[in-house]
C-alpha cells in the first residue's frame, strides 16, 4: 500500500508539473558532481600517497646501492691490504660519488679513517662490520657459506710467472676447444689463476674437456701447494684435537668428501686463521648523511598537514557543489520551459526563446521546428477539408437536383438525363480515386510494378492519347524525343504521370498555342518535359503549384481547372520513383514541368 501511494505521489506530481527530487535533473547531476568530486579527492590523496611511498622506496632504495657500493669496495680493499693506512683517497671518492658522510673505526669506536670532518658525531649503531674473513651476503653478493669475502687469496696469489704459464696454457686449451667446436671462455680470479667457462650439456663439456685435457688447468702451482699445504695442515691439527680423522682440501677449498659439520667448521677456522696476516683488520662502518643524519629523509603527515589535505577536499567539494547548481539551474530552465509548452493545447502552438547554443538550444530550435510543422500541417488539413468538402459538392448537388426533377416529373428519364447523371458520377469517381491514389502514396502503400521499358514507346503512347483532345481545343501538340536507354518504371503509373501533365498544359493553353513533349537524356538521368504557351503562372504561385487542390484562379471551376488534385498525384508519383519534378513559367509566355527520373532502379523503387 505504500508503494502504491508513493507511486500515485509521482504520478500527481508529474502531471502538475513538478517532479520528485529523486527523479530531477538538478538533483541527479548533483549527485553525480558530488561522487566525480569524492572520487577525485579520494583518487588524489591515493596517488599523492602511492607517489610519496613510490619515492621513498626509490630514495630508500638509492641509499642501500650507496651502502652496497660502499661496503663492497671498502671489503675489497680489506681484501687486498693488510692494514688500512691507505684507505683514505678511497674513501674520498666514495663520499664524492654517494654524497655521504663515512666513517671507519676500530670496534671499540677508535677513528681509523674519515672521509670528511673528524668533528661529527658517530651514530648510535654502526651500518656494518667490514671483515673480509666474516662478509654479510646481504651486501656482498658472490660470497659463499663460510663468510669469506672470495677477493681474500693471501698466499694463494700466483706470482707473475706462474700466472703467465697458466694463462697460455688457458689460451692453449680454450684453442683446443674450438677446434672440436665447443666455444668457451677465460676468466681470471682474485688470485690471478685462469680458469675456462663453458656452456651447454654438462657430460658434453666432461667429454670434450678429456679429449684437449682441460682438467690439466686445475693442478695447482707451486705456490698453491705451499698454501695447500699449509691450510691442511692447519685442518689436520683442528681435527685431531677434536679426535677426528684428517680430511685433504684442495684449490676449491672444500673436503674431497662429503664431511661433517665439525669437519667444515674446522677448515673454515684454519682458512680465517691462514688469511688473517693478509688482511686488514675488521673495522665498522659508520654511513651518514652529508649532514650527519643517519636516516633518510620521510614524509611527515603531522597534524597540520592533514589539516591542509583536508581543508583542500573540503574546498573542491564546495567549488564541484557550487559549480554543478549554477551549471545544473542553467540546464533546467529551458527544460522547463520546452515542458510547459508542450503541455499546452496544440491550437496554441507556443514557441520556446533559444537561449544557448548547445544542445539543449539545439533542442529547443527543434521544438519550435515542430511546432511550426505541425501549425502548418493542421491548416493543410483545415484547407483540405474544406477543399474535400467543396469538390464533392457540386457533383452531389447536380446528381440531387436531376434525381429531384425526375421525381417531380420536371425531367425525363431519356438519354440524356442518364449521360448526364453517369458524367457526375463519373467525375465523383475521378475524385474518388485521386483522393485514394494521394492516400495512398501517404501512408506508403502506393504499388508500383516497375519493369524496364522504352521512354520513347511510352511518351508516343501518351502522345497520341491527348492528340484528339488537343485538337478539338485547337492545340498543336507535338514530341521531340530523343534515343535514351531504356527506363526502369511502372509503365501505367508514369502514363499517368505525363498524362496529368499534358491534360494539364492543353486545358492552360488557348487555341492556336503549342504543348511540346520532351525527353533526353542527362547523364544518370532520364529527364521528360511537357512546356506550353499558355496563361503561365506567376512566380509567387509556383510554390503552391502542387499542393492539393490549390489552384491559382479560386473562382475557375471544374470545366477549366480541373479537381485541382493532379499535378498533387503527379509530384507523389514522380517521388515514388526516385525522381523530381520542378516547374518554371514566364506569365504569358511559357509553363514548362520537368521531370528527372534516375535512369538506373534505385534499391527502394525494386523493394516494391
Amino acid at each position: 500500500m505504500a508503494a502504491e501511494r508513493r507511486a500515485g505521489t509521482g504520478e500527481r506530481a508529474a502531471r502538475h508539473g513538478r517532479l520528485p527530487w529523486r527523479r530531477s535533473l538538478l538533483v541527479r547531476l548533483l549527485a553525480a558532481s558530488i561522487t566525480i568530486a569524492v572520487c577525485s579527492v579520494a583518487a588524489t590523496a591515493w596517488l599523492a600517497a602511492r607517489t610519496t611511498t613510490s619515492a621513498l622506496q626509490r630514495e630508500q632504495g638509492q641509499v642501500l646501492a650507496d651502502d652496497a657500493r660502499i661496503y663492497d669496495t671498502l671489503m675489497g680493499y680489506a681484501a687486498a691490504h693488510n692494514d688500512w693506512s691507505a684507505v683514505a683517497p678511497a674513501l674520498a671518492r666514495l663520499a664524492e660519488r654517494t654524497g655521504r658522510h663515512i666513517t671507519l673505526t676500530t670496534q671499540d669506536r677508535r677513528p681509523v679513517a674519515v672521509s670528511g670532518p673528524a668533528s661529527q658525531d658517530l651514530p648510535t649503531r654502526a651500518s656494518a662490520l667490514v671483515d673480509p674473513l666474516r662478509a654479510d651476503p646481504a651486501l656482498l653478493p658472490g660470497v659463499q657459506a663460510d663468510g669469506i669475502d672470495p677477493r681474500a687469496v693471501g698466499p694463494y696469489r700466483l706470482p707473475d710467472a706462474e700466472r703467465k704459464q697458466l694463462s697460455h696454457l688457458a689460451r692453449t686449451l680454450r684453442t683446443c676447444l674450438r677446434g672440436t667446436g665447443f666455444s668457451a671462455g677465460v676468466t681470471e680470479g682474485a688470485s690471478g689463476r685462469p680458469s675456462l667457462v663453458m656452456t651447454g650439456d654438462t657430460g658434453v663439456q666432461r667429454k670434450v674437456g678429456e679429449v684437449c685435457g682441460v682438467f690439466a688447468l686445475d693442478t695447482p702451482t707451486t705456490t698453491e701447494k705451499r698454501a695447500l699445504d699449509r691450510l691442511n695442515a692447519l685442518v689436520g691439527g683442528c681435527l685431531k684435537r677434536q679426535g677426528l680423522d684428517p680430511v685433504v682440501v684442495g684449490l676449491g677449498f672444500a673436503p674431497a668428501e662429503s664431511v661433517s659439520e665439525p669437519v667444515r667448521r674446522c677448515v673454515d677456522t684454519a682458512r680465517r686463521e691462514q688469511l688473517a696476516p693478509y688482511v686488514a683488520p675488521p673495522v665498522l662502518l659508520f654511513v651518514a648523511s652529508a649532514e650527519g643524519s643517519p636516516a633518510a629523509p620521510g614524509f611527515d603527515l603531522s597534524s597540520a598537514n592533514t589539516a591542509k589535505v583536508a581543508g583542500v577536499a573540503a574546498l573542491v567539494l564546495v567549488l564541484t557543489l557550487a559549480v554543478t547548481v549554477t551549471v545544473g539551474t542553467r540546464l533546467v530552465r529551458p527544460l522547463r520551459a520546452l515542458t510547459d509548452a508542450a503541455r499546452h493545447p496544440t491550437q496554441e502552438h507556443l514557441r520556446v526563446p533559444v537561449t544557448t547554443h548547445d544542445e539543449i538550444g539545439h533542442l529547443a530550435a527543434a521544438f519550435n521546428d515542430l511546432s511550426e510543422r505541425r501549425e502548418r500541417l493542421e491548416e493543410q488539413r483545415r484547407a483540405m477539408v474544406s477543399d474535400v468538402a467543396h469538390e464533392l459538392r457540386t457533383p452531389l448537388t447536380t446528381i440531387r437536383g436531376w434525381l429531384e426533377a425526375a421525381q417531380d416529373g420536371l425531367a425525363d428519364s431519356d438519354e440524356a438525363f442518364v449521360a448526364s447523371l453517369l458524367e457526375e458520377a463519373l467525375l465523383l469517381q475521378h475524385i474518388v480515386d485521386d483522393l485514394q491514389h494521394l492516400a495512398q502514396a501517404d501512408a506508403g502503400r502506393l504499388r508500383l510494378h516497375a519493369e524496364p521499358l522504352n521512354p520513347r514507346d511510352l511518351l508516343d503512347q501518351v502522345a497520341a492519347a491527348h492528340r484528339g483532345r488537343a485538337e478539338t481545343a485547337g492545340v498543336k501538340l507535338t514530341t521531340r524525343i530523343e534515343d535514351t536507354p531504356s527506363l526502369y518504371a511502372d509503365p501505367a503509373r508514369l502514363r499517368q504521370t505525363v498524362g496529368n501533365l499534358l491534360s494539364n498544359a492543353i486545358r492552360h493553353t488557348p487555341a492556336g498555342g503549342t504543348v511540346t513533349l520532351g525527353c533526353r537524356g542527362e547523364g544518370e538521368e532520364i529527364v521528360i518535359e511537357v512546356a506550353d504557351t499558355g496563361t503561365g503562372i506567376a512566380a509567387a504561385d509556383l510554390p503552391r503549384v502542387f499542393d492539393r487542390f490549390w489552384r491559382a484562379d479560386r473562382a475557375r471551376g471544374r470545366q477549366t481547372g480541373g479537381s485541382g488534385l493532379g499535378l498533387a498525384i503527379v509530384r507523389q508519383l514522380t517521388e515514388a520513383h526516385g525522381g523530381t519534378v520542378t516547374v518554371t513559367s514566364t506569365p504569358g509566355t511559357e509553363t514548362v514541368f520537368t521531370l528527372h527520373l534516375p535512369a538506373t532502379p534505385d534499391e527502394a523503387l525494386l523493394s516494391r
